[in-house]
């Protein structure tokens, strides 16, 4: 889940919420000054699916060593320093998912999946508290997706529809395309109290790249700067759920609780 510390708790939000919530963000991107990348419905489809995978565990919540929900929180935006609050093996079992829960429908949004589940695990994380055994299961798992994504690009190489879009440079653009969504999703449902550029820069018609500033404004209210959504303002409903206390010292007590809380939604505006 993704966290965020409340005087009384926390706020809690799944990630396939969080992933759903950037593929509407996706689908509205587009306007005189910034066009949608293309093949857009197959780039839509890794956007709005690329946590899948999270269902499972997000249903069953776990505990760090200090009795906090073992979750992504504002401290973790733009880089990966937390593996020792986690099952290495575990987590890569599950980034491993989201490429192939993906793969079966959509070749070409699962090679974006990966693009983006190797970056994480790569330029943003910070590796310096892995074990040596931990090491190699990075390694090889990083190998191995990159791996995946030669596969499924080599199945779609001869596809009239495709052949084009796996062009090397083209793919490039759709996983940046989906990470900027994605870290804008992000700024908003860990409630990230600073301006934020979103991840990469993104054409213009013109051919210009702009950095694309998050600044957030109060009241769940985010400024995009230069804007470039073709509706303004833009209103979501993300849903989240609140449990009570700030520690846990019993892992059966916090999943209870987490399970009873009443389903919410946070209201959620992005503004020129």
């Amino acid at each position: 889940v993704i966290r965020v510390e409340e005087p009384r708790g926390w706020m809690l939000v799944g990630h396939r919420d969080h992933a759903r919530f950037a593929g509407e963000l996706a689908r509205q991107w587009g306007n005189a000054e910034f066009a949608p990348p293309e093949p857009f419905a197959d780039i839509l489809v890794a956007v709005a699916r690329h946590d899948d995978a999270w269902a499972d565990r997000d249903a069953a919540p776990c505990l760090t060593r200090e009795g906090r929900p073992s979750a992504f929180s504002h401290e973790l935006v733009g880089t990966y320093s937390a593996f020792e609050e986690i099952d290495l093996a575990n987590y890569l079992a599950v980034r491993g998912r989201a490429t192939e829960a993906v793969a079966a429908d959509n070749p070409y949004a699962a090679i974006i999946v990966s693009m983006h589940t190797v970056n994480l695990l790569t330029e943003q994380a910070d590796l310096r508290g892995l074990s040596d055994q931990d090491r190699v299961l990075h390694r090889d798992f990083v190998a191995g997706q990159r791996r995946r994504q030669r596969e499924l690009a080599a199945r779609l190489a001869d596809d009239d529809g495709h052949a084009a879009a796996v062009q090397p440079h083209r793919l490039q653009q759709a996983f940046e395309f989906l990470q900027a969504c994605d870290s804008l999703s992000l700024i908003a449902c860990v409630r990230l109290p600073r301006a934020l550029p979103l991840r990469h820069q993104h054409p213009r018609r013109d051919g210009t790249l702009p950095p694309l500033l998050c600044t957030p404004l109060g009241g769940d209210t985010y400024r995009v700067s230069p804007y470039p959504f073709h509706a303004e303002p833009l209103q979501f409903k993300l849903p989240c759920r609140r449990i009570a206390g700030h520690q846990f010292n019993d892992l059966a007590r916090f999943r209870a609780a987490y399970a009873a809380a009443p389903p919410e939604h946070l209201t959620v505006r992005v503004v020129r």
